[in-house]
Formats: structure tokens, C-alpha cells, sequence
């Protein structure tokens, strides 16, 4: 008896293990269906990641509300239905940056580090009167930040290596008539810190999803290096 138990938590540690290795495929709002009482979703058409990685005691974007936040700046280029936001910490380790993702600066050389983690909460904000990719650089700094939806814990996500699910994900439907919560063209941004008052430290994985293909998204950790990525000559 007490082997056979030994034998199923064996299993069942097993099995854990290896579905935080990678994430599930990033499924939509925008056409669910019910189908024999069940939630029936399809995977987003676009799928943008960004692997980044932040140093212990590292200084933060800006403080709010006593937490240290971090931003990731996004240029989304037409309208879309609806957004999608997740993050991980630490990157699952069967996951890394592929051909057309984008990635900090310091991550390839961080990426073995899976001591260090932080249980994400994340938000989603875009930026007032950015209309064009020549208003970043030049409104960017003064600009109004709306927020369109925020999340702590998702028990879509895997768990951590602590056991707990405390990895975020959020989906975000568009409204015409509201124009605080249109998705159009402009300038976003995610947020990110721990829910409780702490140290936001190790790898991440953040992903933005779209039921249609957006065309020329960049992601980038600050305005200039996004700028960058936007006017390069390829």
C-alpha cells in the first residue's frame, strides 16, 4: 500500500514538473463557445513574446503605490477585437526566444537562473494622443497612461517552482464605444510587479495575443529602445 502511494505521488510530481515546462498554446475570448458544458476556445492567430530578465535589486521603471513597477512598451500598428496579456516567472525551461521574438539585452547570459522569480502582477495601458510612431519620441514622456485591466494569480498558468500559481494572464475585448477601452492603433504598455510589497527579480516571459494578425508590433523595455526598433533600416 505504502509503495503504491509512494508510486502515485511519484507520478503526480512527475506530471507537475513537466506541465510547467512549457505554456499552454495562448487561447482567445473572441469566438468562445460552450460545447457539452465546457469552455471552448481558439488559439490566438498572433502571438508576440518578449524573455526578459531583471537583476536582483535592480532599480525599478517607477514606484507606484510603494511597489516597484517595470514596463514593457508595445507599438500596436491597427485595431484589434481583443488583447491578450501573460506573463511567467521564471521562463518554463522547454521555452526560449525563437526567430521574431524579442528579448532583454541581458537575458542570454541570465537564462540558467531559476532561483530567482516573482510572483507577477500585471496591468495594461496605453498611451493618450500617440498616434503615430514620430509622437513616441516626442509625447511619450508627457503622456497619459490609461488603464484598460489588470491580474495577479491565473490558474490557467502553471505553477511555479514554489508550487503556487501565482502567474498572470488577462484577456482584454474591445469596445467602440467606449474609447478608453478600444483597442486601436497607439502606443501600450505592461506593467509588471509582485502583488504584495517585494522584489521583482529573475526571468520572465511575457506574451501578447491577438485573434488577427497585427503587422510591425515591437516590444522593447524603454521608449528609446523601442523607437529604435521601429525606425531601423532592415
Amino acid at each position: 500500500m505504502k509503495r503504491k502511494l509512494f508510486t502515485l505521488m511519484m507520478v503526480a510530481l512527475i506530471a507537475t514538473g513537466l506541465s510547467a515546462q512549457k505554456l499552454d498554446k495562448f487561447t482567445a475570448d473572441f469566438g468562445k463557445k460552450s460545447v457539452m458544458g465546457k469552455e471552448v476556445r481558439i488559439p490566438y492567430t498572433d502571438v508576440i513574446s518578449y524573455y526578459g530578465y531583471i537583476a536582483p535589486g535592480a532599480n525599478p521603471d517607477e514606484t507606484r503605490d510603494g511597489k516597484k513597477f517595470y514596463y514593457l512598451y508595445i507599438w500596436v500598428s491597427v485595431a484589434a477585437p481583443e488583447l491578450g496579456v501573460r506573463m511567467a516567472s521564471p521562463v518554463p525551461d522547454k521555452m526560449g526566444p525563437e526567430e521574431g521574438d524579442f528579448k532583454s539585452p541581458d537575458f542570454d547570459k541570465n537564462v540558467s537562473d531559476k532561483t530567482n522569480y516573482f510572483d507577477t502582477w500585471i496591468t495594461l495601458e496605453k498611451a493618450s494622443g500617440i498616434n503615430s510612431i514620430e509622437d513616441i519620441a516626442a509625447k511619450a514622456a508627457g503622456a497619459k497612461w490609461n488603464t484598460y485591466e489588470q491580474n495577479d494569480d491565473s490558474g490557467e498558468m502553471p505553477a511555479q517552482p514554489s508550487g503556487s500559481k501565482y502567474n498572470s494572464l488577462m484577456r482584454i475585448t474591445s469596445s467602440t464605444s467606449d474609447p478608453l477601452k478600444s483597442i486601436t492603433l497607439g502606443l501600450y504598455r505592461i506593467g509588471f510587479t509582485t502583488y504584495k510589497v517585494g522584489e521583482v527579480k529573475g526571468s520572465f516571459l511575457a506574451q501578447i495575443g491577438s485573434p488577427v494578425k497585427i503587422p510591425g508590433v515591437k516590444v522593447a523595455k524603454d521608449i528609446e529602445s523601442l523607437v529604435k526598433l521601429l525606425t531601423e533600416k532592415k
